[in-house]
């Protein structure tokens, strides 16, 4: 199993009271909140706005059109009101995405911000619901807590739900710069405490674009 970040979640109000006062955080910096039993003291805001963004595959409609915006969130306690209250990625219908960007940066390879840009790409198996799930409160933590080394290179990121597997990538502006891509890489693998089962491919979106069926070629591996 992948280890959750809210494991240590303070169970009564009285705990969740007493860590707020102490500051006490996690070690991404970020310290979850049960809104159900006690109200914020004070808010700690991000670096960045960043946008939670869905997708739902209509083939009635452009492929713009289908990306819907949630909401926008600029502190670690509005991230946690609003994930309390959606669905989990391994509970969303197959074909639809969940997407957590930059509040200046579209979900889209068209957006000027991802042209030159490419993803790290992490497939699972149907079957693992719960490491699906937690991953992708993970990596949303880490954006939201600016963990990953160059987030100013660093898009956003997107779980997608599909027939034979499930991908959570994580999107970077610059594919070219190599030293960079693989520093982020490397520190994915750290961050989310990724054994050496789970691969990892960076695609650039240029090669995303001209695909031919379901293979992709991958620029870099770790």
């Amino acid at each position: 199993m992948v280890p959750t970040m809210t494991e240590n979640l303070a169970a009564d109000k009285e705990s969740a009271v007493a860590l707020a006062e102490a500051g006490v955080t996690n070690k991404f910096g970020l310290m979850p909140y049960d809104y159900n039993s006690v109200a914020p003291l004070f808010k700690h805001p991000s670096q960045n706005i960043w946008k939670l963004w869905y997708f739902y595959y209509d083939r009635t409609k452009a492929w713009p059109d289908m990306q819907n915006e949630i909401t926008s969130v600029a502190t670690v306690e509005d991230f946690w009101e609003v994930y309390n209250h959606i669905k989990l990625p391994s509970e969303i219908k197959l074909g639809c995405d969940y997407s957590l960007f930059k509040s200046n940066i579209r979900p889209m390879w068209e957006d000027a911000a991802n042209k030159y840009g490419g993803r790290w790409v992490l497939t699972l198996h149907k079957e693992r619901t719960d490491d699906l799930d937690i991953l992708w409160e993970n990596v949303m933590l880490c954006l939201i807590g600016e963990v990953f080394d160059y987030m100013d290179e660093i898009c956003g990121a997107v779980v997608s739900i599909r027939g034979q597997t499930n991908k959570i990538s994580i999107w970077t502006s610059n594919g070219y710069n190599k030293d960079t891509v693989l520093a982020i890489g490397h520190k994915i693998l750290q961050t989310l405490c990724l054994g050496q089962k789970n691969m990892m491919h960076y695609q650039l979106h240029k090669h995303s674009m001209a695909k031919h069926g379901s293979h992709i070629l991958a620029t870099y591996t770790l």
